[in-house]
């Protein structure tokens, strides 16, 4: 989706409010013993920036974590965010590629959502998303691809949630300045909001940084150190807190934001990708970002496969042999090419060579990035439970 189009759908929002109310569903109140859900950081993370208009409130997080799950946030009830972004995945959904409510299949893989507030570009290949707030939009207004297929249904959905005795509560306790707090930017915001509190940070690696010797492995403590050489140069784009290189926090000077070219593929000896997807290239139409995608976060990457924006690698195992040979081989069929000849492919796919016990220390290393607490934290599964 290009950036008018974002542009439009966010001013849509701002001043769309939707219908009257019409009732009450008989759906059970708010509980009064609520998740409490905070952004604040953990050690060795930096606060996160939050957008001026859409300053943190416990309630709005509150809200947020249901209308996350809420599948009457699509077209046909069918599907919510959590259908695609499900926690025990680390809110990725396992597979290749994204299937919409419409069953409409996706050229890229849903991304992991684990710290999702601290990333600087929000999707695989678009350098204009960069705002939680717009970039709810997409999925449920998208046309190309539909996700959510709510485009031109935006007072239906504002009325099922008005109904809703839950909502409510809800959305004045969130928005107790707003005389009509059902609007699509509201939506947005609490959304945002929740999904800013997705902090993932106590992984056996990161209780081993803050001086548990016994967290990790001897084998990831080795693999560890080989992910932080310049050998492999795997820390150049899946380094610091975030274990990527597109980041943005409250202290930060400027936002770094990066996407590369891994020599995936080069179907036509020159650097071409499969035209479904050809990364920035698709937004920007320059040929230089053929094939350009973010590094996405490696934190609970062993719980996240299938790998690469197409999943087009299925285990951790045909990722190293990616990168060991400095870019993928297809023998045949009609994405075949030398990903190692591409000519626009970064400077830091160069190759590299491991022993069978280097190969499994690094694995454990990538392993050691899962955090179970954070698959498993109450607080962000869903809330309706039983009800559906």
């Amino acid at each position: 989706m290009r950036a008018t189009a974002i542009r439009w759908l966010l001013g849509m929002s701002l001043l769309f409010s939707g219908a009257p109310g019409c009732g009450g569903e008989a759906t059970p109140p708010v509980e009064a013993a609520e998740p409490l859900l905070t952004i604040q950081p953990p050690a060795g993370f930096p606060p996160q920036r939050l957008s001026p208009d859409n300053p943190y409130s416990l309630e709005k997080a509150r809200l947020g974590r249901y209308l996350f799950y809420d599948r009457r946030l699509s077209g046909n009830e069918t599907q919510s965010c959590g259908s695609c972004h499900q926690q025990s995945r680390a809110f990725s959904d396992g597979r290749a590629t994204g299937l919409g409510s419409t069953r409409e299949d996706h050229p890229r893989g849903p991304m992991s959502l684990a710290n999702v507030g601290y990333f600087s570009a929000l999707t695989w290949a678009n350098p204009v998303q960069r705002e939680l707030e717009r970039q709810a939009l997409v999925p449920l207004f998208g046309e190309r691809p539909v996700e959510l297929g709510l485009v031109g249904r935006e007072a239906e959905m504002l009325d099922r949630l008005r109904r809703d005795r839950r909502y409510q509560q809800m959305f004045p306790r969130a928005f107790p300045a707003d005389a009509d707090p059902f609007t699509v930017a509201n939506v947005t915001r609490a959304i945002a909001m929740f999904e800013r509190t997705l902090v993932s940070a106590d992984s056996p690696f990161d209780r081993f940084s803050r001086g548990d010797t016994t967290a990790m492995s001897e084998s990831a403590q080795r693999g560890n150190q080989l992910f932080f050489s310049e050998r492999l140069e795997c820390f150049h784009c899946h380094g610091g807190y975030a274990f990527t290189d597109s980041v943005v926090s409250a202290s930060s000077a400027f936002d770094e934001t990066a996407f590369h070219n891994t020599g995936l593929y080069n179907v036509d000896g020159r650097g071409a990708y499969p035209s479904a997807s050809t990364g920035v290239r698709d937004v920007t139409g320059r040929d230089e970002d053929m094939g350009r995608f973010r590094a996405p976060t490696l934190r609970n990457i062993a719980v996240t496969a299938p790998y690469m924006h197409d999943g087009s690698i299925a285990t951790l195992d045909g990722v190293i042999d990616h990168y060991a040979a400095g870019g993928r081989t297809i023998a045949s069929g009609p994405n075949a090419g030398v990903g190692r000849d591409n000519p626009l492919k970064s400077g830091f796919i160069t190759g590299f060579t491991l022993t069978a016990q280097e190969r499994r220390d690094l694995i454990a290393f990538l392993e050691a990035l899962t955090d179970e607490r954070f698959l498993h934290d109450p607080r962000y599964a869903d809330p309706f439970g039983n009800e559906r």
